[in-house]
């Protein structure tokens, strides 16, 4: 009986470099996780040029020398869930950063963290009053009659919104993974939301905590969000640039503020209970928000694998708006890939920026910017926020 020719010296020498290997891979990790790691986030320079309540206005420092191409300056709103830092999140992938080289004079609103007394805060009180204010300050500080506008997921919505009742102050209007119309089955979080008892939710907290907005987040797609991510750490401990990345990207995630328990209930009830925005049939501050009032250029952005805002949740706002200059762009990525991938980064912030460059002739000066102009839509807390503003700016002088 012959012998069976299994080549074991072979198969030992394998498992003697996978070990040592592996030892190799483990030394390197402890390493690399025992030693200095660089995770910060949002670094690049900028001034806090104006506040109010919680909330803050950042002027990001130019970084070119030559003379810019846009010379209107941009707005940047993002969500109220999660924070702005995701668009700087680090050096090689930062949106901010790609906005800047290319002479972008950038400007970003930071929502910062509501507390309790926050919790009767409106739409309109976001729209008509914080964005307003921020807006009108941007306006006389730049000497122009218009800005440029980006929104971020939830923020683009309000920019929508925005645009449609303050429409001789926009320029260009830009919506990145924005939802305006919720009318749809495509992603888990649109079919709960349409059954979620918000009344209830609000009662019960007050304001919509973050952490449970986070782990209803994790929920919607658990193995990949919450096994294989983990897994691909693992694997990657022994690579410094992926560690540190996933760290800066697990600081964004779980740093949730709490949303404005009025502004929750009276966007899931509008908006994914009755779809009233995109019918045109949404009110705040006492009017209602026509889209066909949005006549400005629009870019529409969106991604291919949204998971929290599908292609049928934000592809439907450039054949609802009056303007005839519109773009839809569909990426080949997810909600967060659209902003922090390495493909992306190539395509997303390039493009925007040359689509802004295409469209803006250079921007009307004016010699001095007056508040009194009629703005529809603001209830007396908005107009305190403007009376704060003008004794800002009193006490700047």
């Amino acid at each position: 009986m012959e012998k069976t020719k299994i080549p074991v010296d072979l198969i030992l020498k394998h498992i003697a470099a996978e070990t040592e290997g592996a030892q190799e891979r483990a030394q390197k990790a402890s390493d690399i996780l025992l030693g200095k790691l660089n995770t910060e986030i949002a670094a690049t320079p900028y001034d806090v040029v104006f506040e109010t309540d919680r909330v803050k206005l950042k002027h990001y420092h130019s970084v070119r020398t030559s003379p810019s191409e846009i010379s209107t300056p941009l707005l940047v709103t993002y969500a109220l869930i999660n924070r702005e830092t995701m668009l700087d999140l680090q050096p090689e992938r930062s949106v901010v950063k790609t906005f800047l080289e290319n002479g972008i004079n950038l400007y970003m609103i930071d929502w910062g963290y509501p507390t309790s007394k926050d919790k009767f805060l409106t739409i309109d009180d976001h729209v008509n009053g914080y964005m307003d204010t921020m807006v009108d300050f941007i306006l006389e500080r730049e000497k122009v009659k218009k800005i440029n506008l980006m929104g971020i997921c939830i923020g683009g919505t309000f920019c929508v919104m925005y645009s449609a009742l303050h429409p001789e102050k926009i320029k260009n209007l830009i919506t990145t993974v924005s939802p305006t119309n919720f009318d749809t089955d495509q992603g888990l979080l649109h079919i709960w939301m349409k059954w979620v008892d918000v009344d209830k939710m609000i009662e019960t907290f007050g304001n919509m905590p973050g952490d449970l907005m986070n782990l209803g987040f994790l929920l919607l797609n658990p193995a990949r969000l919450m096994i294989d991510k983990y897994i691909g750490f693992l694997e990657n401990m022994d690579n410094k640039d992926f560690v540190e990345n996933f760290i800066r990207m697990e600081k964004w995630i779980f740093d949730s503020p709490d949303v404005p328990g009025e502004t929750f209930r009276q966007f899931i009830k509008d908006c994914y209970h009755n779809n009233l925005l995109i019918k045109n049939e949404m009110e705040i501050g006492g009017h209602k928000i026509d889209l066909r009032k949005i006549t400005m250029p629009l870019l529409n952005i969106y991604a291919q694998y949204d998971h929290l805002v599908p292609p049928g949740a934000a592809d439907k706002i450039t054949g609802a708006v009056g303007s005839t200059d519109t773009e839809d762009v569909c990426l080949d990525t997810g909600h967060i890939g659209i902003y922090v991938s390495s493909k992306t980064q190539k395509e997303f912030a390039p493009r925007i920026v040359n689509w802004l460059k295409e469209r803006d002739a250079p921007s009307e000066s004016v010699q001095e910017f007056s508040f009194s102009r009629k703005r529809p839509g603001l209830k007396k807390g908005s107009q305190l926020m403007k009376k704060a503003f003008r004794a800002s700016k009193e006490a700047r002088r």
